[in-house]
């Protein structure tokens, strides 16, 4: 959900053989373009799960514990640095240089390891396991929708934007309420309105290559594009997490 714009258009042809090759060439621009995206996002998502294990490693005893639990000031400075991240990529990216911009989004998927790393001190790792394949696999789905569906979805972005800060918002009340009620409708809520922005991710992303190919644009759309689905994944993950992760407690 990057701050970027949303088109929905494809390039126009020219009619005859030349129309054919041009549609046969922008094909495997599109395809190739929609890979990078693809291998950034699932990289991404591998690093932070990485770094995640590997801080919370020891259980009681590990940096995650010591910092995220015991850790006074620094437990904010980990929890918060993602969002960061977020905002200069976001804000930035017309200012930043392709290498700046893949840079800040390794080190997004670092600090969001180091932030994440207190799920696996809360839940077990198998639940956690099975409800990252299950993320996996509604990714796949949902995304594959969002990319060959001749439905524009444009018309659902701001009802899905919308609905997530709605969703943050009622987060911020029940920190002060512990409604358990309130809590899984968050979490029910939470893992459709991520469900639909990946279509909806997917299908934006597929319609800006029309605007990027061949410009120096096109690496920073990349990981923007990877940037939006990776928010997406991580967000239903999430939320999934506490309908199917099994507590260590």
């Amino acid at each position: 959900m990057a701050n970027w714009s949303d088109p929905r258009t494809t390039p126009s042809g020219l009619g005859g053989a030349a129309a054919g090759a041009q549609d046969v060439a922008f094909d495997a621009g599109l395809r190739s373009y929609m890979l990078s995206v693809y291998n950034y996002m699932a990289s991404g998502v591998l690093l932070t799960g990485l770094v995640a294990m590997a801080f919370a490693w020891g259980g009681a005893d590990s940096m995650a514990a010591k910092i995220l639990i015991n850790g006074g000031i620094l437990r904010y400075v980990v929890m918060f640095a993602p969002l960061i991240f977020v905002m200069v990529l976001s804000f930035g990216i017309n200012r930043l240089s392709t290498a700046q911009a893949q840079g800040l989004f390794w080190a997004y998927a670092v600090t969001m390891g180091l932030s994440l790393s207190s799920i696996f001190l809360m839940y077990t790792g198998a639940s956690i396991a099975q409800t990252f394949f299950a993320t996996a696999a509604a990714f796949a789905g949902l995304s594959l929708y969002g990319y060959t569906t001749k439905k524009d979805l444009s018309g659902f972005g701001t009802f899905l934007i919308m609905g997530v800060v709605g969703l943050f918002v009622a987060m911020l009340i029940n920190i002060f309420l512990k409604s358990t009620v309130m809590d899984l409708a968050i979490s029910a809520i939470g893992v459709l309105l991520f469900a639909g922005l990946t279509a909806y991710d997917t299908q934006k992303i597929k319609s800006i290559y029309a605007y990027v190919a061949g410009t120096d644009m096109m690496g920073k759309t990349v990981v923007m594009g990877a940037l939006s689905l990776y928010l997406d994944f991580i967000n239903m993950f999430l939320f999934l997490l506490r309908f199917m992760g099994s507590s260590r407690n």
